[in-house]
């Protein structure tokens, strides 16, 4: 299992795109997106639900928390039955969002798990929220840094200015075991 962590705009979704064609194996996708977009609507602005700020900012309620844990769970029940799955997340609670995860998966940490934080410098985050145009503006500049605090990573990738595609060839270089030697922060070039 591969679980990506990544302020909106930061480029995930183009990494997972990427691995998918890049590993050997076929692997599942599924992120925060997909879980929001499996909402009931009326979940989808409400207090109990998940509610986005003009302003960008995204704030979860209790029924939103119990959704969340369960899907994870179900996640983690899939990887046992021997699914390989890449998470596209946002960990809006830094630490404890890695821990919901964590606990999901199994105290013992009966499953591996190569945890993946992508960075992206918050102002080409922003730039990129904006050619988008679906997201609340200032989302991404929000996320960029709090939903890295706290994380625990086995490797980290910066898209600020690298290729989706480099990325993704360097987490797949590391779920093979031949992960070159270079910055945590930004990941060598490969051929």
């Amino acid at each position: 299992m591969i679980i990506l962590n990544g302020g909106s705009s930061s480029g995930k979704s183009r990494i997972v795109r990427c691995l998918q064609a890049e590993l050997p194996d076929p692997w599942l996708t599924f992120g925060c997106d997909s879980f929001v977009d499996a909402l009931p609507a009326r979940m989808r602005e409400s207090d109990a639900g998940i509610e986005i700020a003009a302003d960008g900012q995204v704030s979860v309620g209790t029924d939103f928390l119990a959704l969340e844990a369960a899907w994870r769970e179900g996640v983690a029940a899939m990887v046992r039955a021997g699914a390989r799955v890449v998470i596209d997340d946002v960990f809006l609670g830094g630490a404890a969002s890695q821990q919901r995860w964590r606990k999901a998966l199994g105290e013992v940490g009966d499953l591996p798990v190569l945890w993946v934080g992508v960075r992206c410098d918050s102002t080409v985050a922003a730039d990129r929220e904006a050619a988008r145009g679906d997201r609340a503006p200032g989302m991404a500049a929000a996320q960029a840094d709090v939903v890295h605090e706290g994380v625990v990573y086995d490797l980290e990738v910066d898209t600020s200015h690298t290729e989706s595609l480099v990325c993704a060839r360097t987490i797949a270089a590391r779920v093979h075991g031949s992960e070159p030697t270079h910055s945590r922060h930004t990941p060598r070039p490969t051929d």
